[in-house]
């Protein structure tokens, strides 16, 4: 099989999927008197702008406790969250260093390629 009939046998499960992911959602709306959709709106609109807030409340005490972290330099553990401190990654410049080594090839030796990668995006 090739990799077109590949790709249309993923694009015809994602839209199976979807298509049963839809079905499931009209059923239950469907089944869902009119009454407890209206009392459902209710708690959505009084809950809503509270639940916003406390989203951010939460991400301005995140950002506070990375940055203690960042500058504590060790892994800080709470009563039931971490934040986890991670030594600062190391990059080079593969492309000078690839085009160096052609003049040093024993450079070649350090040299370690993994494997490539995929993702699925959806096309917009």
């Amino acid at each position: 099989m090739d990799i077109t009939q590949l790709m249309q046998q993923l694009e015809d499960a994602r839209a199976n999927l979807d298509s049963m992911i839809a079905e499931h959602a009209a059923l239950r709306d469907e089944a869902t008197p009119a009454e407890v959709k209206a009392v459902w709106a209710a708690i959505d609109e009084e809950f809503d702008p509270i639940i916003e807030a406390a989203q951010a409340a939460y991400g301005k005490a995140e950002s506070a406790v990375k940055a203690a972290v960042a500058e504590h330099g060790e892994t800080v553990k709470g009563q039931f969250l971490q934040a986890v401190w991670s030594k600062p990654r190391v990059t080079w410049d593969a492309k000078s260093l690839d085009g160096y080594a052609i003049n040093h090839p024993e450079l070649f030796a350090f040299r370690k390629e993994g494997q490539p990668s995929v993702s699925i995006r959806v096309l917009k």
